[in-house]
């Protein structure tokens, strides 16, 4: 009998031990996000597209758990981007609508955020491509260090747009300086009057490439109005055309050199976005027009990232999730065609609204999660949004948040993981007005553009 007890008693613990060791591999995978910009929900094979390729994302939704009520915090997205770094609804801060390309930091150093959470449980974190929430203090000199900045809330590396496409300053900053910056031509950038001898747009509309609206027709770079004034920094300049394949590049070298420990990467594109500038790869590839070939770029752009994991080994403990800030939108400060060319195409599938609105469209995302260690492929209706993923991941990795931080996020990680089928019970949504969904409805407050209602979200 002391025998079997004994027996039994090493089993126990070596039984204990071993899961115990899964439990702590599982429970530290790394983590990648893939953000998409304006992506809507129809805009991929996977949610019912056809007119578009998506091949790489297709082949991840057989691979992941595909939501079909998974929702961002806003239908833009600066106020999408902050609540899901900080855990807490736009909303609730001023200043958090979208912003200038010259805006301030809006998510103060030091408190708590997503990448910060995971920087103190030993991640390695990165943020590359689309940013759009703010640098410096205010009066920002663009020929000096840039900061406060993503290294100051919690990110170890960045290399990023500093807010979008069709904003100025048109320059790449890694770390807290401009990307080839010629120190004799030094930037300038106002979003309050035209500075420089740059053409413009609205001066000079032969020189665009592509026709745009009032507001996109300031300063003239690569053939493109932009909103805001820009002079100087024309080595430091973008290639809108190069512009995937170069955050892509970067995307996948962190990932290259951070093998051997757990790494967040938070890759924002900045497709499907305007200006829609296609790589000549992508040019004219889909059966829907500029809007189609970009999204054809993001899935391989997700693709590449894809493909790194695998090549290094490190897809089975990594937890890859894909989503995109805010409902689609079509026609956005620029002539490109997309709208005549949609040939049938359904960006936001069968919901109503999109970009700017508080409908179903502006908020309900793509949202795939992929875990071979512990995820199960299939399909849920639960109803989560991106605001979640702090407390949810904190969780994940046994980090216990500051009562203060988080707000608003809760820990949907059984939803998220498959383990629960239920989601949040309800969603405070802003698009213009705020939105409230219940189950299966939605209330839009009232205001100017629209009207007081409770309207089914399916």
């Amino acid at each position: 009998m002391k025998a079997l007890r004994l027996f039994n008693l090493v089993a126990t613990t070596a039984f204990g031990l071993a899961t115990a060791t899964f439990a702590a591999s599982a429970a530290r995978p790394s983590i990648v996000l893939l953000y998409a910009d304006d992506l809507g929900y129809g805009d991929l094979g996977c949610y019912g597209a056809t007119k578009v390729k998506t091949p790489n994302l297709d082949r991840l939704a057989t691979e992941s758990l595909r939501f079909t009520d998974a929702h961002s915090s806003a239908a833009t997205c600066t106020p999408s981007r902050y609540a899901l770094l900080t855990g807490e609804y736009a909303w609730r801060r001023k200043g958090t609508d979208i912003l200038p390309g010259d805006a301030a930091l809006i998510i103060q150093p030091g408190r708590t955020t997503l990448p910060g959470m995971l920087q103190q449980a030993g991640y390695a974190t990165a943020a590359v491509g689309k940013w759009h929430l703010g640098l410096g203090n205010g009066d920002l000199d663009w020929n000096k260090d840039i900061k406060p900045g993503p290294l100051e809330i919690g990110f170890d590396y960045s290399f990023i747009l500093p807010a979008t496409g069709d904003r100025v300053p048109c320059v790449y900053v890694e770390g807290h300086r401009v990307v080839g910056l010629d120190p004799t031509d030094p930037i300038e950038v106002s979003y309050k009057k035209p500075i420089g001898n740059e053409p413009t747009g609205k001066a000079h509309p032969e020189l665009l490439k592509m026709k745009a609206n009032n507001g996109h027709a300031d300063t003239i770079v690569n053939g493109i109005g932009r909103i805001g004034f820009m002079s100087g920094g024309k080595a430091a300049c973008w290639n809108d055309e190069q512009m995937a394949e170069v955050i892509t590049r970067r995307a996948v070298s962190f990932i290259e050199q951070h093998t051997n420990q757990p790494f967040f990467l938070y890759f924002a594109t900045h497709d499907i976005h305007v200006p829609r500038v296609p790589g000549e790869r992508f040019r004219n590839s889909s059966q829907c027009g500029v809007r189609g070939d970009v999204i054809q770029q993001f899935d391989w752009s997700a693709g590449e990232v894809l493909a790194a994991l695998d090549r290094l080994g490190l897809k089975q403990n990594t937890l890859v999730i894909m989503s995109s800030d805010n409902g689609p939108v079509v026609i956005d400060g620029y002539t490109d065609g997309a709208w005549k060319n949609l040939n049938g195409h359904t960006p936001a599938g069968p919901y109503r609204g999109g970009k700017y609105t508080a409908y179903e469209g502006g908020t309900r995302m793509p949202f795939l999660v992929r875990w071979p260690e512990r995820v199960k492929p299939g399909v849920s209706d639960a109803l989560i949004c991106q605001v979640d993923l702090l407390a949810s991941f904190a969780s994940l990795v046994g980090v216990k948040l500051p009562a203060d931080a988080a707000p608003d996020s809760l820990d949907m990680l059984p939803a998220l993981l498959g383990a629960s089928k239920t989601g949040r019970d309800h969603l405070v949504e802003q698009g213009g007005p705020l939105a409230l969904r219940l189950g299966a409805w939605k209330y839009i407050s009232p205001a100017k553009t629209a009207a007081k209602r409770a309207e089914p979200a399916r």
